[in-house]
């Protein structure tokens, strides 16, 4: 079985270690003509996961058509806001053979769409999955125990991933809830700020665990309006991923977080903002859109969205949490 990954940032690299394990062939795509020639002349991304060597066994190329001629599954391992732009030109070379699994997190900007809607845009396939779950690329590639939560609707597909992804160090679990554990993927990054502006309060651990049970019972509700099984929330897509992310300071979302929380200064937060890619910025205002769109009373977002963007005091967090139904 032969693997495409469309990414090679810290996440694809590290997936592609996975696969590697399992004896695929693997092919990775980069947009950037000067990124493959470092990954080919170095066999690491030095920015996204220093240190990390990529077996000379796995290439690289700048051509979509060239990695899905090549490749039987195709993993999408991009950022979300760029998902849109790989599937408009992947489409052209999609066939019946391929099986896709998505692994970018997040929600579209001004569409408001989750990464497989934009998919479902310009490629029509029913074998396609997600996978989501606790595991910062650096966890992965340093194969320590790591479980995911696999989420697709076709059996075949559920197959092929199970087998040339799972081993000895990665873990999955699956649902046909695609769209619980999107929302779980997504949402987790904009609780992580919240978090992360908690500790940089001060906040005690008792205060950090009583909102992130507050949150699992939001998303849950969330989950369940979306037309999702709420169950998705006690997966590793779901509560897994929220404690790690909310409780780590690897986190950029948690780590941003932390530097409001604590009143850092306001230039180093916006150079910090400028030159980290933190995707429950962008996710927290797609989602604040979207509950609007479809009319979803949920409080904490709203909260959340007036602390980042319009400068309500981190402080009202603490009476929130006392005040909420």
């Amino acid at each position: 079985m032969k693997i495409g990954i469309i990414g090679t940032g810290a996440y694809g690299l590290a997936l592609s270690l996975m696969f590697y394990e399992n004896k695929c062939p693997i092919k990775m795509w980069t947009k950037f003509k000067e990124e493959k020639e470092e990954l080919e002349k170095a066999r690491q991304n030095k920015k996204a996961l220093p240190n990390v060597i990529i077996p000379k066994e796995i290439t690289f190329t700048n051509n979509l058509k060239e990695l899905a001629n090549f490749s039987d599954l195709i993993v999408i391992a991009v950022p979300a806001g760029f998902v849109d732009t790989v599937c408009s030109e992947l489409r052209f070379y999609i066939e019946e053979r391929h099986h896709i699994c998505i692994a970018s997190k997040g929600i579209e900007q001004d569409t408001c769409l989750f990464v497989t809607d934009v998919l479902k845009k310009y490629i029509h396939s029913k074998q396609v999955a997600v996978i989501s779950g606790p595991s910062f690329a650096i966890d992965i590639a340093s194969h320590f125990p790591i479980g995911l939560t696999l989420a697709t609707k076709s059996s075949k597909t559920e197959e092929i991933l199970k087998k040339t992804l799972q081993n000895k160090t990665l873990k999955l679990r699956t649902t046909d809830d695609i769209i619980g554990t999107e929302i779980c993927g997504s949402i987790k990054n904009v609780i992580a700020i919240a978090a992360g502006i908690l500790n940089g309060m001060g906040a005690s651990e008792s205060t950090q665990a009583m909102f992130i049970t507050e949150s699992l019972h939001d998303i849950k509700s969330l989950i369940k309006a979306l037309g999702g099984n709420g169950k998705t929330i006690l997966s590793f897509a779901g509560f897994g991923d929220l404690l790690l992310t909310s409780t780590s300071t690897k986190s950029r979302n948690f780590r941003l977080g932390n530097m409001l929380g604590s009143k850092e200064d306001p230039k180093k937060i916006a150079e910090y903002k400028t030159h980290t890619t933190i995707e429950g910025l962008y996710t927290l205002k797609s989602i604040y859109q979207l509950l609007g769109n479809k009319k979803i009373n949920l409080p904490i977002i709203d909260l959340i969205y007036s602390i980042v963007f319009q400068n309500q005091p981190c402080e009202t967090l603490l009476t929130f949490l006392i005040e909420k139904e």
